[in-house]
């Protein structure tokens, strides 16, 4: 339980809220707050954040319940009382550690406003916000797009821990794993773990038999066609995707324009002893020296999809970030349409919720120099349902009494001409 001593968590919470929204960071990368304090401060600061990100609308509104005049959407007070009152709603925190510790952050401010807010909203009594709204914009897209009941499977699913899913290079394995550790698998090669705790501290880890991968994120990779030889893996890193090309027998060619990203796709390749040519360029200007039976573009997106676990996407995607990565998909996917054999196999992803990155994608670029590739989908679980042209487009709300999954578009699609 946080101490009312937790004060430097709470500030570094506040530092990395205002680097997320303000400045547009990844919670991730804003976490460097924080880096300077114990591991348990640590995880605090990077979890009450992470709360708040996940109920802003909510707890914005328990804020105006509570004000006479509103407060700015920017101001020290509010997000102050953002942090302390998700930590109510979302942490079990006592109030006396909520107080103690959101006063001083604002010292030489409107402390008494603070004060009088936090103390007004505890009388009253707070309750959990399990199915927290998610901004107004977003919901209206989503609405639109995909439905009333998917905004709703979104909110719930973000009000709560996703489960960890693990992928393994072997199916028994897989089996074995879950077993012993009371997972489930829900696809081959794959384990889901509830509660899991620390992944480092999971068996297997320091071997390599696995690695973190959502279900979904899993799916580009199947459709593969297994009789590829000669696979490219276009930005690559991490390197879950190319991992499970290496492991189903691929010779994999890992391309990924940032040089941090793939030395660490080259640590898990070490980690999990499989193997993958690895090359640093940028698949807007990269030429290859020959062409592949398979490509897997794994585009950037505005990564709407992962919101379970990064809700700060929710307030990065903007429309003109998601109109830029629109361009930017189409450019790579007639690029890496130039380097197929004749009759390869392009399998097209994104971790994005947003039909303009996905769909229209997909519909802009078809006919001229790749084709949907109707037909029976490889090793897609049995939950997901393909398209009547192949693709398919899973929902977060999909198998949510199992846990959801991160949403994801792909697309399989094969080289015209001769």
């Amino acid at each position: 339980m946080p101490s009312t001593e937790g004060v430097a968590a709470r500030r570094a919470a506040l530092q990395m809220l205002d680097a997320v929204l303000r400045r547009g960071r990844t919670l991730d990368s804003a976490a460097d707050a924080a880096k300077g304090l114990q591991a348990n401060d640590r995880a605090l600061a990077v979890a009450i954040a992470g709360e708040v990100l996940r109920r802003i609308p909510d707890l914005d509104a328990l804020v105006d319940g509570a004000t006479r005049q509103r407060l700015p959407d920017d101001s020290k007070a509010r997000m102050v009382l953002r942090i302390a009152l998700a930590q109510k709603v979302a942490l079990a925190t006592p109030d006396h550690a909520l107080v103690a510790t959101a006063l001083p952050l604002v010292d030489g401010g409107p402390r008494r406003l603070v004060h009088g807010v936090l103390g007004t909203l505890l009388r009253r009594g707070l309750t959990p916000i399990d199915a927290p709204r998610l901004p107004e914009p977003v919901e209206q897209r989503w609405r639109q797009a995909w439905g009333e009941e998917m905004v709703m499977a979104a909110r719930r699913l973000i009000g709560h821990r996703p489960p960890l899913d693990l992928s393994f290079a072997d199916e028994a394995e897989a089996l074995d794993f879950a077993k012993a550790q009371g997972g489930v698998s829900l696809a081959p090669r794959h384990v889901r773990l509830h509660d899991a705790g620390a992944v480092h501290e999971l068996p297997g880890f320091g071997q390599g038999r696995w690695w973190v991968q959502d279900l979904a994120a899993s799916v580009p990779a199947r459709l593969i066609p297994s009789d590829a030889r000669d696979v490219l893996d276009l930005c690559a890193a991490p390197g879950g995707k190319s991992m499970q090309l290496a492991a189903a027998g691929h010779r994999v060619t890992s391309l990924d324009r940032s040089e941090a990203r793939l030395e660490r796709l080259r640590e898990n390749f070490e980690r999990t002893g499989l193997s993958a040519e690895l090359i640093a360029g940028d698949a807007r200007e990269w030429e290859p020296d020959r062409s592949f039976d398979a490509i897997l573009l794994d585009a950037p997106c505005s990564a709407t999809g992962t919101f379970r676990r990064h809700p700060e996407v929710l307030y990065r995607a903007r429309p003109q970030v998601i109109a830029d990565s629109a361009e930017l998909q189409k450019r790579l996917l007639e690029r890496a349409a130039q380097w197929l054999k004749p009759g390869g196999a392009l399998v097209y992803s994104v971790c994005s919720m947003e039909p303009e990155e996905g769909e229209e994608v997909v519909a802009g670029v078809a006919g001229a120099s790749v084709d949907p590739a109707i037909g029976p989908a490889r090793e897609l679980p049995d939950f997901v349902t393909p398209s009547p042209d192949g693709g398919v487009r899973i929902l977060p709300g999909l198998i949510e009494e199992q846990g959801g999954l991160d949403g994801f578009f792909v697309a399989p699609l094969v080289r015209s001409g001769d």
